[in-house]
């Protein structure tokens, strides 16, 4: 599983089915896409997308950026974007894979209220065996969308593209309540989750830049106090603590799921002093970067 390269993020519509490169939801088979990718799948990641996988059956080794996941079918795992996530399934095992534009998830939970905190959302592996018996009947109810999913998926019928898009919805709202998500304590007002949304982006694509909080809010066009404050309304910590967390868990990323060595994950991440990285990252982590990498070696 390990290589010396940077963690791929790979877009479902360009590499797999670029008919759909541009498309808000997109739709297959678990067989077809490990015939393509194959069943021993690398870590990996989908910048601004989330990914949901539903295993009918066999046994399904998942790694969710740290945690470990060995679950018998039937079971779905999701992955918000940005997440590294590997997997093997066995030869036989068949599903469904929906991968969503983050928008749609967002815009979901925002109208919803009460499903999940978006500023919250993690990923989860969850199988038949973990739920209660009397939950066992929502997870065949999640799978029976699967399967509606995918007849209008392969269909040419009018309006297709939003009968797709509504069942990605339920979709989605059958997985977060069986999920139980924690409710969020105080919904964020619809400006401040766009900022606070727009802030998430702009980590993404400038943390290891390391752009100060200044720069953040002017890109935002806010003053760095009134992002702060969205920022703890809406996830409960200040900005400058968000950009750390994504530092930290992309430093964690690539001590895991790579072989480059520490040096080179440092300015990688935009660290020019290799002895600065290591302080901040057992800062963050409450140990060095090499006792990381060895308590938490895939192997």
């Amino acid at each position: 599983m390990k290589n010396n390269e940077p963690i791929p993020n790979i877009n479902i519509g360009q590499v797999y089915d670029q008919r759909y490169a541009d498309a808000e939801v997109h739709y297959d088979a678990l067989g077809p896409m490990a015939d393509f990718f194959g069943r021993n799948m690398p870590a990996h990641r989908h910048d601004r997308f989330f990914q949901v996988h539903f295993v009918k059956s066999g046994l399904v080794r998942v790694y969710l950026d740290e945690r470990q996941h060995h679950q018998h079918g039937p079971l779905f795992f999701l992955t918000p974007p940005t997440v590294t996530h590997a997997f093997v399934t066995q030869a036989d095992a068949d599903g469904h894979v929906l991968t969503v534009r983050q928008q749609l998830v967002w815009s979901l939970l925002e109208e919803s209220g009460d499903l999940a905190d978006p500023a919250e959302v993690r990923p989860l592996c969850v199988a038949r065996a973990q739920l209660e018996p009397r939950r066992h009947a929502e997870l065949d109810r999640l799978e029976r969308l699967f399967e509606a999913l995918g007849d209008e998926a392969a269909s040419d019928g009018p309006g297709r593209a939003l009968a797709v898009r509504s069942l990605a919805r339920l979709i989605f709202i059958r997985l977060f309540r069986l999920s139980s998500s924690a409710l969020p304590s105080q919904p964020a007002r619809h400006e401040d989750l766009a900022v606070f949304q727009r802030f998430q982006m702009l980590i993404e694509d400038h943390h290891a830049q390391h752009w100060t909080l200044s720069q953040y809010a002017e890109a935002l066009d806010v003053t760095e106090n009134r992002l702060n404050e969205i920022c703890r309304r809406t996830a409960g910590k200040p900005s400058k603590r968000l950009v750390f967390d994504r530092q930290i868990q992309e430093a964690r990323r690539l001590l895991i799921f790579t072989t480059a060595s520490i040096n080179e994950i440092g300015y990688r991440l935009g660290f020019n002093d290799p002895a600065y990285f290591s302080r901040f990252f057992t800062r963050e982590a409450g140990m060095t970067p090499g006792r990381y990498r060895r308590h938490n070696r895939r192997g």
